[in-house]
């Protein structure tokens, strides 16, 4: 399989060129991805374990779904491939925006638009891509983050609290 390529970005978010997903990690290129949340009736959130062949923060906890966006893509389009990709839900449209995070060293240089949605599942998941899930009251998670943050993707616990402060959780 072909390495991806990504669009390259500049700090207006503005596709400058393209490179394959090594360099841009590598060299610290500004770059697109989004985080969706997906909460369920009892207002628990889903949250993956990253798989440990994952190039950047193996085996730890992230959003319900998360990726970059391919060459062309847009945000919304981006956040529907990846819920059916990682987690096996099917949108017929595209989950709601709550806010978008400008490039920087919390989100690995990514301009990240943040999306939620609702599902009860169950989901089938990518094996390569994650090792579990599992729904977590939003206050355990945050006393989790607290606790063991080393347990977290980066990007995730910056997305998290921002979510807490605005009062989208």
């Amino acid at each position: 399989m072909s390495e991806e390529i990504f669009d390259v970005v500049n700090e207006r978010d503005e596709v400058i060129g393209q490179k394959p997903r090594r360099e841009v990690h590598r060299d610290g290129d500004k770059h697109r991805a989004i985080h969706v949340m997906v909460f369920n009736s009892r207002g628990e959130v889903f949250l993956q374990k990253r798989s440990m062949t994952k190039d950047t923060y193996p085996g730890v906890w992230d959003s319900s779904s998360s990726g970059h966006l391919d060459t062309g893509e847009d945000y919304d389009a981006c956040s529907v491939r990846e819920l059916r990709e990682e987690i096996g839900l099917e949108m017929k449209t595209c989950p709601r925006r709550l806010f978008k995070i400008d490039a920087c060293r919390d989100t690995g240089h990514e301009f990240v638009w943040i999306y939620r949605c609702e599902s009860e599942g169950p989901f089938t998941l990518h094996p390569e891509e994650i090792e579990r899930g599992d729904w977590f009251a939003p206050a355990f998670v945050t006393g989790w983050i607290k606790e063991k943050p080393q347990e977290f993707a980066r990007a995730f616990r910056f997305i998290w609290n921002l979510l807490t402060e605005r009062g989208e959780i």
